[in-house]
């Protein structure tokens, strides 16, 4: 069974598709960026933050899976919104350029856990305002990283992807599960 750290819907339909039996147990963290650490110690440290946080509700044999991500662009953090001008705010700096988008995770199998993130810069088309108000307007950036998701309407904007797809939706499957296989198997 895999413990998902997270209540988010993408993460859930991941594992939904890949056909894993899993549980949300949403951790209630800090994630209050630390002055001076790097945008990968930053994720890699809130999802440790998440993992250990219900690591007590891992029976024997689960695993727990912790991940967060974040949107880097011009040295700056750029999480989940506040509100609509910060969405707003954040896509017109997006807007016709690349950023980073970086997803930290931690798996945890017993008394054994391994932390890391990946790395995949994402290319945005020039947006207009209108473009940029329209899509504020479905909600769909109000819970997601940077103010877009990739995998919905917000792909209308991305040109290119150069990394992990699935990192950028929050969920870098391929290594994560890499992770769990050498845990498992050491």
């Amino acid at each position: 069974m895999i413990i998902l750290a997270s209540k988010s819907p993408r993460r859930k339909e991941i594992l939904e598709n890949l056909g894993f039996e899993y549980r949300c147990v949403p951790a209630e963290t800090d994630e209050t960026p630390v002055e001076g650490m790097s945008p990968a110690d930053t994720v890699m440290l809130f999802s440790q933050r998440k993992a250990f946080a219900v690591k007590d509700e891992a029976g024997n044999g689960d695993v727990v899976l912790g991940m967060d991500t974040m949107v880097c662009i011009d040295g700056e953090l750029l999480g989940k919104p506040r509100d609509e001008e910060d969405a707003f705010r954040m896509l017109k700096m997006l807007s016709g350029r690349k950023h980073n988008v970086i997803t930290g995770y931690t798996v945890i199998c017993g008394n054994k856990w391994e932390s890391g993130c990946v790395s995949t810069d994402v290319y945005f088309r020039p947006l207009t305002d209108s473009e940029i108000r329209w899509y504020i307007s479905t909600n769909e950036p109000m819970d997601k990283a940077g103010s877009y998701g990739i995998q919905g309407k917000g792909s209308l904007f991305v040109e290119s992807v150069d990394g992990d797809f699935f990192s950028v939706i929050g969920f870098p499957v391929c290594t994560v599960f890499k992770v769990v296989k050498k845990l498992k198997n050491s």
